[in-house]
């Protein structure tokens, strides 16, 4: 047992369950009355998800039929960028792209949330799009693990536990 213990942490979406939440959402779309006539679409366009309708309303209602489905499928909105209304012609467009990997200035605030609050003896390091979190002890990751749990600016995975 001389040897660190360590796991990453990480931020990933499975993109299928978006793709599967997306057609959740534009099946509800085309079936429900409210819907009816005022153009409401989603659909991809290239990494992000555009989201169209007539009016500023009916857009943001597609955002929340959106949100919802990915709440089923066990996306958090965490993950999602969204971006505000605005008009294109006679419609309102709506963007939003899914956050992959932990950014430079967040993974800064991890790094320094584990250096303040976690047991002594757990090290970190930023490697990339993730960090490597190391201690001896598995118990201090243990508890590294239920800290950062509690961090709300990103949806954080822990992978690899060695």
């Amino acid at each position: 047992m001389a040897s660190e213990s360590t796991f990453d942490v990480v931020s990933k979406v499975d993109k299928q369950e978006v793709a599967n939440a997306l057609h959740q959402a534009q099946k509800e779309l085309s079936q429900r009355y409210d819907f009816k006539g005022v153009g409401a679409e989603a659909d991809f366009s290239g990494e992000n998800i555009l989201m169209k309708a007539n009016s500023e309303e009916r857009v943001l209602a597609v955002l929340d039929v959106l949100q919802s489905k990915m709440i089923k499928r066990g996306i958090s909105l965490k993950s999602l960028d969204t971006g505000e209304p605005y008009a294109s012609g006679k419609e309102f467009r709506l963007e939003t792209s899914i956050k992959e990997g932990i950014e430079q200035d967040i993974a800064k605030k991890i790094n320094k949330l584990i250096r303040d609050e976690a047991p002594k003896g757990v090290k970190s390091q930023i490697q990339g799009d993730e960090l490597r979190v190391s201690s001896k002890s598995r118990d201090d990751l243990q508890a590294t693990m239920a800290l950062l749990k509690g961090f709300d600016e990103a949806d954080l995975q822990f992978v690899n536990m060695r």
